[in-house]
């Protein structure tokens, strides 16, 4: 399975190609490095950056890498190119309609690694043959007895159909031509019905003119009432794929009982929820839905009920054109364009509940709005205010991001039934006034209005206020005096540069789930916070007029994740009285167990600096103290013996020296220490730690359990697979001029698993097979005649790298990886900081065994042209080395031994 095949899934629409693909990838997925499933491939391309987005969602299926962003489509594919070649991965592009899909998201087999499977579905088979795709399959339509087990299985929740209903059955499958799409809308619309019912229904369908499939699934619409078809009609024209719950509100706003409403359509099949909350509908029952509209008047767009294709949405608003038929109009143009807008052209649409506008700017704004709107969705809406004669009593969702805004008083006073406003990058707004009529707010999102100074008390008083945002609110200085919010879940105050103040907590929030307080200048936190008994996630980064936390801070007994990034050393106000149990003795500032707290304490006080009962955040899993100051304070006296912490991050502080109380944290998996530049010893470490981060820290001497592990001697720390030290140059004295032979170490092989990253420029001695490379970005080794495979317990990999140095450019990050046998081994990514480092890492072989005699091994860098490979390294290691002799006489062997590129003056200023 090591060639690379594009497939093929063709057929008509509705045919089932999709849901085999799908079953497919399912059942195969877990045999590949990764996978993923790009559905909607052809509706998606359609909009604005469609194949961008396309293109980074696979980027980060693939990679897992949110970070990484694409600008436009050839970029896109330069990346995939790059990132994927060596990746054994199981694709699946849905819906394909265009050569260019194609060329964007997978344009030749090369682009992945060995072993990887494209799936492509489309209806056009010609695409596929341009396309030069491997193989093909046509999806054929269901035999009689797959067709009629489907529908049964739909009409009777079994396997056949029941007694009575056997003929009108054979009758269904008629009309259903075999199509799995149909067989199943129809058996759904038949559950549960009468046998009269039934008759009356298939009637309909054998009447149908040429038993067009639209007209086959328009049954089940037919069927529907009119409530229930008002509900399938808004979703076909404008919700598909939108967040179920969004869509609810909106539908109850309109008194459609959507609740209800939306299960009749899922129980027959003409809408899906899907795990991640979305409303989904198959294309073909969408085109039906929309084609019901567009026959209202086909050739006056502005008296159809629903707008959405961009061509009449243009015109009606262009020309003028729109009656009080319209109830809803969806702007999405092909591209980003602007619209001549008549200023009356919303005068006649009467009934209109929706606007909703992704992309179109327009010239001028409206001179009057329905008040029958609940949904109003305009950014860069063109005026600063709306229409005096609009009143707004049934608005649902105010959604006017980047606009021209400047007071909002009538909107507070009017929008009585509002549930969602959303102000983003309203440039010009300078206040939130009274809002208190608004009791049924949800959602408040006020994110990058960086003219807002001032937000009315009457905030703090929504009790149905779940979101509230006023993030990068550059010059707010005043919140509401308290917060009296019972259902809020998301608080984000963060890069809010002039405020101050938090305010009082007046009631206990045990849903609110997270807050972020990063980078403002709040001096203080209430001692009510402890009120928010459910916060699982606070941020304090960046928060440097901060200095004192309330000791009521420590009820928080579900926090998850704790972050004083880029800030100074806190301390805990204590009232003597309610002092902790696990107060340290010496009376100074100090952390107590995983939290992120300073405590002053009395200094009479009699309570061992060994207690670990403390169940103070009890459920804290991330916790980052990076660049706090710590030298001055007894921050880690106290740890507690937590099992849940399990990332711990010090990055740029002060510290000198790691306590020997960390080793108490059992859970621990990853410490990040980077660019500690006073740090000078690392003697204990928790018993699973899996990784540690020391990059940067210059000052680093003493870290036994590196030494030990790659000197081969009984290192303690079996769980520990990376150990990163760019940069620590000080560091050569104790591993890297003495990373001893395996076979000399007093442990197994296996307890050496890992890898370690260290500046120097010498691959060691006892390597059977090295080769020097003329800096280039992968080094390649092929090692033939290779005997008593069957002896071999590992493989020790090595290479020396060195960065590219740019003049004016920050210091990159680097992505390295190494494969054997075209067999992904490992992926890192480092900092090399300016010099050649070595590169070890310690693998079993088994899956990498070589079948023949003998092996490729490869060592590569990702999309990357500031690092370069100058030679590399492959040792085998055998039970019984005396009896083997692995050397291929015929390879060279060369003896490398550089100097280091840091002169020893440096090291010792450093």
């Amino acid at each position: 399975m090591n060639d690379i095949r594009m497939i093929g899934v063709f057929g008509v629409g509705g045919i089932g190609k999709t849901t085999i693909t799908k079953a497919i990838y399912n059942l195969n997925a877990y045999q590949f490095e990764d996978s993923c499933f790009l559905a909607n491939v052809r509706e998606t391309s359609k909009r604005e950056c469609g194949l961008v987005q396309l293109q980074e969602k696979l980027l980060y299926d693939i990679l897992g890498d949110s970070s990484l962003k694409v600008d436009n489509v050839d970029r896109g594919i330069n990346i995939i190119k790059e990132r994927l070649c060596c990746k054994r991965i199981l694709l699946v592009l849905d819906d394909v309609d265009q050569l260019a899909q194609l060329e964007a998201l997978s344009g030749e087999s090369g682009w992945f690694g060995l072993g990887s499977r494209i799936i492509i579905t489309t209806r056009d088979k010609h695409l596929l043959t341009k396309h030069k795709v491997d193989l093909t399959y046509k999806v054929k339509q269901m035999d009689h007895n797959e067709a009629l087990q489907l529908f049964s299985w739909h009409a009777f929740k079994k396997d056949k159909p029941i007694d009575g209903f056997v003929q009108l059955s054979e009758h269904a499958l008629r009309c259903a031509r075999g199509l799995p799409l149909a067989l199943v809308v129809l058996g759904s619309n038949l559950y549960g019905r009468s046998f009269h019912e039934w008759k009356s229904a298939l009637d309909k369908c054998k009447r149908l003119p040429n038993k067009n499939i639209h007209n086959i699934l328009r049954v089940s619409y037919d069927d529907l009432d009119d409530n229930e078809k008002d509900i399938f009609l808004d979703i076909a024209c404008f919700f598909k794929g939108e967040d179920a719950d969004y869509v609810v509100k909106i539908l109850d706003s309109c008194g459609f009982f959507p609740d209800i409403g939306i299960r009749v359509l899922s129980d027959k099949s003409l809408v899906t929820i899907e795990e991640n909350n979305r409303l989904v509908m198959h294309d073909l029952i969408q085109e039906m839905g929309r084609e019901i509209v567009r026959q209202e008047s086909p050739k006056e767009p502005g008296r159809h009920s629903r707008l959405w294709f961009h061509e009449d949405v243009r015109y009606v608003l262009e020309e003028n054109t729109g009656t009080n038929k319209i109830e809803g109009i969806l702007v999405e143009l092909p591209e980003r364009d602007l619209i001549h807008l008549s200023s009356k052209a919303f005068t006649k649409m009467k009934r209109l509940r929706f606007f909703i506008n992704p992309n179109a700017c327009f010239s001028e704004g409206p001179n009057y709005l329905s008040n029958e709107l609940r949904l109003l969705d305009w950014p860069e809406y063109p005026l600063q205010a709306l229409p005096s004669n609009f009143h707004g009593k049934k608005l649902s969702v105010f959604r006017v991001s980047n606009s021209l805004f400047k007071e909002l008083k009538e909107v507070f006073e009017n929008f009585q039934n509002m549930k969602i406003m959303e102000l983003s990058d309203c440039k010009f707004l300078t206040k939130i006034p009274d809002i208190s009529r608004i009791p049924s707010l949800e959602k408040l999102t006020l994110s990058s209005c960086e003219s807002l100074v001032e937000v009315h008390d009457s905030v703090g008083y929504l009790n149905k206020l779940t979101h509230l945002s006023f993030s990068k609110c550059s010059n707010l200085t005043t919140l509401p005096r308290s917060l009296k919010l019972r259902s809020l879940e998301w608080l984000d105050i963060r890069d809010c540069l002039s405020l101050q103040n938090f305010p009082e907590i007046e009631c206990e929030m045990h849903f609110l789930s997270s807050i972020s307080l990063a980078y403002t200048a709040i001096k203080e936190l209430p001692s009510s916070i402890g009120y928010i008994t459910g916060l699982e996630d606070l941020c304090l980064d960046g928060c440097k007029s901060l200095l004192n936390l309330p000791s009521s801070i420590l009820q928080l007994q579900n926090l998850r994740s704790l972050s004083f990034k880029d800030r100074f050393l806190l301390k805990v106000r204590n009232k003597r009285q309610s002092i902790p149990s696990f107060v340290s003795t010496e009376g100074s500032e100090i952390l107590s167990g995983v939290k992120l707290l300073s405590l002053q304490t009395p200094k009479n006080s009699s309570v061992s600096n060994d207690d670990c009962s403390s169940t103070v955040f009890p459920a804290l899993q991330f916790f980052n103290l990076g660049k706090c100051v710590l030298s001055e304070s007894n921050l880690f006296k106290l740890f507690n013996c937590s099992s849940t912490l399990q990332d711990l991050d010090f990055s740029r502080t002060d510290i000198v020296s790691l306590p020997p109380s960390i080793k108490r944290f059992i859970g621990l998996n990853r410490l990040i220490l980077q660019d500690c530049k006073q740090l000078q010893e690392i003697v204990e470490l928790p018993p699973n730690i899996k990784e540690v981060d020391a990059s940067g820290c210059m000052s680093l001497e003493i870290f036994p359990e590196a030494s030990k592990k790659f000197q081969f001697n009984a290192c303690n720390l079996k769980a520990l697979e990376w150990i990163d030290l760019c940069g620590c140059h000080k560091m050569l004295v104790n591993i890297g001029n003495h990373v001893a032979d395996p076979l000399l170490g007093k442990g197994q092989f296996k307890d050496l698993l890992g890898g370690i990253i260290l500046p120097g420029n010498r691959i060691p001695d006892w390597f059977s097979h090295r080769k020097e490379t003329s800096n280039i970005n992968s080094c390649e080794m092929d090692i033939n005649g290779l005997l008593y495979m069957d002896e071999v317990v590992g493989i020790v990999l090595c290479a020396i790298i060195g960065p590219n140095i740019l003049i004016g450019r920050e210091r990159p990050l680097h992505s390295i990886g190494v494969k054997i046998n075209d067999n992904e081994v490992q992926e890192r990514v480092v900092d090399l900081m300016g010099s050649d480092h070595v590169w070890l890492e310690y693998v079993v072989l088994e899956s990498f065994k070589p079948k023949e005699d003998n092996m490729q091994v490869k060592f590569y860098r990702y999309l990357d042209e500031l690092v370069f490979f100058k030679s590399c390294g492959v040792h085998l290691v055998h039970k019984h080395e005396e009896n083997v002799k692995d050397h291929d006489p015929a390879l060279l062997h060369e003896n490398v031994d550089v100097h280091l590129d840091v002169p020893s003056e440096e090291i010792e200023n450093s």
